[in-house]
């Protein structure tokens, strides 16, 4: 059992976490997952965490790596130990921190997978004419157009307020993670087909809250499951279905590789990553950075198929 101290430490830690930093709930449990974790390992110590000093969350960080976590994990567990250790420090828990000085394992570099400009082309192509009907065919064609033209995260796009697509928004306004506010525009084939969808959309709801009394949904795309409008899981299968349609193997298609596909394709034409940064609602520049990359291998491969110097020589 945790010792009671910890617990009392852990929750203030967390409801720190929500008041200053909004921290949403499934980072909280990742938090408590961590700490939980660690308190744990001490405790195996005859340690705890108000007592712990740098030698024990070492000992950790080895027995992590020795046990074959992948370098990212044993990242982001550090990085909870450190907010924490910071928490008690501030509160003044605790009169040092003991995770300060500790350095986590190196990042590895991982360039994002995207799709290119025509193969993007063509999934916007065939959402035009996927579903069974009229109205199924609208809302995928609006769904696919807006999560391209604005990169938003899926949990974003699905769960969109009617209310900010009205009016035939040039640009929209997005509630992001910590209900961190952004405004990206809107290209023409998006605001042509959020204006075809809004239409069906509200014709159908009209019908049901007529026929039913069911109130109308606050949602652009409404569902009748608990959430009240389409889920990430499903919209996941339909993305993969129409990729299959669209002759693109599924497995390249997700919804995320359009967020990825916007912002290379933006970076490609011209646009400096500060505003790419603001488009896609990164917190930190260095998450942005990674576009860069992209770009480069892009570049070096352009240099060595195309420049004459790249060639091999003749015999």
């Amino acid at each position: 059992m945790m010792d009671p101290k910890a617990r009392h430490w852990i929750a203030g830690f967390l409801e720190s976490q929500v008041a200053e930093r909004n921290a949403a709930r499934n980072t909280q449990l990742a938090y408590r997952r961590d700490l939980e974790g660690f308190a744990a390992f001490l405790a195996m110590r005859g340690s705890t965490l108000s007592a712990a000093g740098r030698a024990e969350i070492e000992a950790y960080l080895i027995l992590l790596n020795a046990d074959g976590m992948a370098p990212s994990t044993r990242a982001r567990k550090l990085s909870s130990i450190r907010q924490f250790y910071r928490f008690a420090y501030e509160d003044g828990l605790r009169t040092d921190n003991p995770a300060m000085l500790i350095e986590g394992p190196g990042k590895i570099m991982r360039l994002p997978k995207t799709l290119n400009i025509q193969e993007v082309d063509t999934l916007l192509a065939a959402a035009e004419g996927y579903g069974h009907t009229a109205r199924d065919r609208l809302r995928c064609a609006c769904l696919m157009q807006l999560l391209y033209a604005t990169g938003m995260r899926v949990s974003e796009l699905v769960a969109l307020p009617v209310a900010a697509t009205r009016g035939d928004p040039q640009i929209l306004l997005i509630k992001g993670k910590g209900n961190k506010e952004r405004l990206v525009p809107l290209s023409s084939p998006a605001r042509t087909a959020l204006h075809a969808w809004l239409e069906a959309r509200d014709a159908h709801e009209a019908g049901r809250s007529t026929a039913k009394g069911i109130p109308e949904s606050r949602f652009l795309f409404p569902s009748r499951g608990q959430s009240g409008h389409l889920t990430r899981f499903r919209f996941y299968v339909m993305i993969k279905t129409l990729a299959l349609a669209a002759g693109i193997a599924p497995d390249k298609v997700t919804p995320h590789r359009l967020r990825h596909a916007f912002a290379t394709h933006l970076l490609a034409g011209g646009a400096d990553l500060r505003s790419i940064q603001t488009l896609l609602g990164h917190a930190d520049i260095s998450t942005t950075e990674i576009y860069t990359h992209v770009l480069d291998a892009r570049l070096r491969a352009l240099v060595l198929d195309h420049h004459p110097l790249a060639r091999p020589a003749q015999a």
